[in-house]
């Protein structure tokens, strides 16, 4: 029996500097991220505004952040599910991290900094906010060419001032064994409702093994309290009946975490499926 060869993600280099809307570069860019998420719902992005240099930076960072003191790192709270600390659940031992709210505001990752170091880090400051506003500008890039794929570009300053971001910083322990375990429960990400099925998230997990931990990032991007998801009306036909009614994300966010948003198969269908 042949063995089927590991998945691989499309690549899609945002580094040209003649990616500017309308150009060749911009539309043929624009193709590979429609195709992309389409057919596997993500794709790995090069993009040189975020330097090696930066990038190790960040990392360094991470280590330094969650090697504090476990009270100093509870101080990380906040109103909303999953934007403050997570850590120390049974069900997923490996698994800890923390959330920086409106991470690209400079006053606010100033905040978090002294918060976790009264006695100030300018450095970890300046990495962490850097980092969020170049991966901030870089989705709202990927969200204009989406848009336009869609023929729904007249929404996209809608969609940019609707925004807020949440960056998470997570570490997953080594398990100290050969044998692969669950680092986070397999899930999939909410943020395409809107598309109305024209583009899917796949579910994804973290497994891990062996003795070292491991760092990641993730700048997840959120509509405001407030602001109604919704399908536009161009993307609702007899061919893509409406599959959500429209809802607020903050409110869907509260119910996914209760017990019920927990058990069921599809949390959101089962909040808003038509």
């Amino acid at each position: 029996m042949g063995s089927e060869s590991p998945l691989r993600l499309p690549t899609i280099d945002f580094s040209n500097v003649d990616l500017k809307p309308g150009t060749i570069v911009w539309n043929s860019v624009k193709l590979q991220v429609k195709e992309a998420l389409e057919e596997f719902g993500c794709f790995e992005a090069v993009y040189n505004q975020v330097p090696a240099e930066l990038h190790k930076a960040l990392f360094s960072s991470l280590e330094e952040l969650f090697d504090l003191p476990l009270q100093t790192k509870l101080q990380n709270r906040s109103s909303k599910p999953f934007h403050g600390y997570v850590g120390q659940y049974p069900m997923i031992p490996l698994y800890e991290s923390m959330g920086i709210e409106d991470a690209p505001t400079l006053e606010i990752a100033e905040n978090f900094t002294n918060m976790m170091w009264p006695e100030g880090n300018a450095n970890f400051c300046k990495t962490v906010y850097s980092y969020s506003k170049q991966v901030a500008e870089l989705d709202q890039v990927v969200r204009r060419m989406v848009l336009e794929s869609l023929g729904v570009e007249k929404y996209y300053d809608e969609h940019v001032e609707s925004t807020t971001y949440l960056l998470r910083v997570m570490k997953y322990k080594g398990p100290q064994t050969n044998e692969t375990k669950l680092g986070l429960n397999s899930h999939t990400d909410k943020n395409i409702a809107w598309t109305n099925g024209r583009l899917h998230s796949p579910h994804h997990r973290v497994m891990m093994t062996g003795n070292e931990a491991r760092y990641s990032t993730g700048l997840f991007s959120f509509p405001k309290a407030g602001y109604i998801v919704k399908a536009p009306e161009e993307l609702v036909d007899e061919d893509h009946p409406l599959l959500f009614k429209p809802f607020d994300h903050v409110e869907f966010f509260s119910f996914y975490y209760t017990e019920e948003g927990q058990m069921c198969k599809s949390a959101l269908k089962t909040y808003c499926g038509v």
